[in-house]
């Protein structure tokens, strides 16, 4: 089975033919030049392939994007605003190394060398990360800043951190 990765959301409808805008946390500026396919969570676990006819840049943070078969302003605007996948081999390409969103599959360790398990997902806040992870079958949210952050280590994948007392009591 395929492992996807959330990349942003599917903004806005742009235009009357159908072109979307796609805000994407991909953390550098591109058209997705070579990528073919978008997913579309239909359902828990039920990803929908979307196939990109073209796309261009609009800023660092947003694309305008064109699917297949999409071609009203009116179906263009049922997409809005559902999130955005792709899968890990095309996150790889086009994840900016220094993003956030990279430490997507990375797994987090605590100063006790605890393994807290995968990250999920990266949300962006203004001062800090938010690390969703699955602890005891729950999902935790683990914040990410200056102060907690010990270190990244990309070759083996792993996110060192250094968690404020109680924290992880919460989510057990």
């Amino acid at each position: 089975m395929n492992q996807y990765f959330k990349i942003g959301k599917l903004a806005a409808s742009f235009g009357l033919k159908g072109e979307l805008v796609l805000q994407h946390s991909l953390g550098k500026k591109t058209s997705l030049k070579g990528l073919e396919t978008i997913f579309v969570e239909e359902g828990k676990d039920n990803f929908m392939p979307y196939f990109i006819n073209s796309a261009s840049i609009k800023n660092d943070k947003e694309v305008f994007i064109k699917f297949e078969g999409i071609d009203t302003k009116e179906t263009a605007r049922k997409l809005t605003p559902k999130e955005a996948w792709i899968t890990e081999e095309d996150f790889k390409k086009f994840a900016a190394k220094s993003s956030p969103i990279s430490m997507l599959g990375f797994h987090l360790i605590t100063n006790a060398d605890e393994d807290l398990g995968e990250i999920l997902e990266v949300i962006e806040q203004p001062h800090q990360l938010l690390c969703s992870i699955l602890l005891d079958g729950k999902e935790a949210l683990i914040p990410i800043h200056d102060e907690s952050l010990d270190k990244i280590d990309k070759k083996n994948r792993k996110v060192y951190v250094t968690l404020p007392d109680g924290l992880l009591d919460i989510y057990r």
